[in-house]
């Protein structure tokens, strides 16, 4: 199998150019104060299909063969993936079947549909969702375009982190002391640390997950894959609940500094936060970093760090719960 690279990487930015949206870097007079020094906020929120998803799905559908495209895609995904899948698909002329938890929001199996894609329900507790996209794809001769696992998904996402080194020399906030990053399976901090490795060594890298779903720290600590406990209860970051990192992304991984945690409370105060203050509409999953910031995880002062918001497709009641100080995890169900 191909490896990533950050060769791949600018390929990629090639390749999404016309049909990905380069998302702003956006600062805050007011985050600044507060923390003590400068973060430069990555605003993915307002990406195709609102969240980074969209640069990997397009950057391996654009280039799949006539053949591929008559028997269509295949993915599985919590909804931000399986958004991006079916957007790029319907822009590619072909179609796509998403597998999707039965409990993902509905705002983004809606997101699904109206981007022409169809969706396959599944248990994520008692349920393979990887066998089931598996099963699809035999049956019908269709490509499965993994969330995470494959190079040119990886690549994709890099793209992510060469639009805001480019942006960040612009208004003259060089060198990045600290990046951090949501984590899931680790597409997108893969494509960030290709990219940083090659061109912004020295700027230290932390992913964040949240408190339940630690798998990636638990890896690194191990030196192997790991998988996290059995969680009784859900996250609100539902785009971050990956049971594992993946086989193509966690060696990349590696080299982070850390990753650092983040309870469900403490997501809720950056969701308000960035609505209230960022005047940004950003789902749990991606507004980890800023949680990680808010919550004081990791020393900025006189410091220059970015930070990735990497989705915006929250689902409407707990949005509306959490700006109106009506959220606590009890009430929801959710991890604490």
């Amino acid at each position: 199998m191909r490896i990533a690279s950050f060769a791949g990487v600018q390929d990629a930015a090639r390749q999404i150019a016309r049909v990905a949206v380069r998302t702003p870097l956006i600062e805050s007079a007011a985050l600044n104060a507060r923390l003590g020094g400068r973060v430069l906020i990555k605003a993915e929120t307002l990406q195709v299909t609102g969240a980074f998803k969209f640069r990997g799905a397009y950057n391996r559908i654009s280039r799949l063969t006539d053949d591929e495209r008559k028997h269509g895609v295949v993915a599985f995904s919590s909804g931000n993936h399986g958004q991006a899948v079916a957007a790029a698909a319907r822009m590619m002329g072909t179609h796509a079947i998403i597998v999707m938890p039965a409990d993902s929001p509905q705002v983004k199996t809606d997101g699904v549909i109206a981007h022409g894609g169809e969706v396959r329900t599944y248990d994520r507790y008692t349920e393979s969702r990887e066998a089931i996209g598996e099963a699809i794809a035999a049956e019908h001769g269709s490509v499965l375009v993994p969330p995470f696992d494959d190079p040119l998904i990886i690549e994709g996402q890099g793209t992510v982190a060469l639009e805001l080194l480019d942006q960040a020399k612009a208004v003259g906030a060089v060198p990045i002391d600290h990046l951090l990053c949501g984590m899931s399976g680790g597409g997108l901090m893969a494509g960030i640390n290709l990219t940083l490795a090659a061109t912004s060594s020295h700027t230290e890298v932390f992913g964040v997950e949240p408190l339940a779903y630690d798998d990636t720290r638990l890896s690194l600590i191990a030196g192997e894959r790991r998988g996290h406990p059995p969680v009784t209860r859900p996250s609100i970051c539902d785009a971050l609940m990956s049971p594992q990192p993946g086989v193509l992304t966690f060696p990349i991984n590696r080299r982070m500094t850390d990753v650092l945690t983040v309870s469900d409370a403490e997501v809720a105060v950056a969701v308000a936060y960035a609505f209230r203050v960022l005047k940004l509409v950003v789902e749990p999953g991606g507004a980890v970093s800023l949680a990680a910031l808010l919550a004081g995880k990791l020393p900025v002062r006189d410091r220059i760090t970015a930070i990735i918001l990497s989705g915006g497709n929250v689902d409407p009641a707990l949005f509306s719960a959490i700006i109106e100080d009506r959220y606590t995890p009890e009430t929801w169900g959710t991890a604490s």
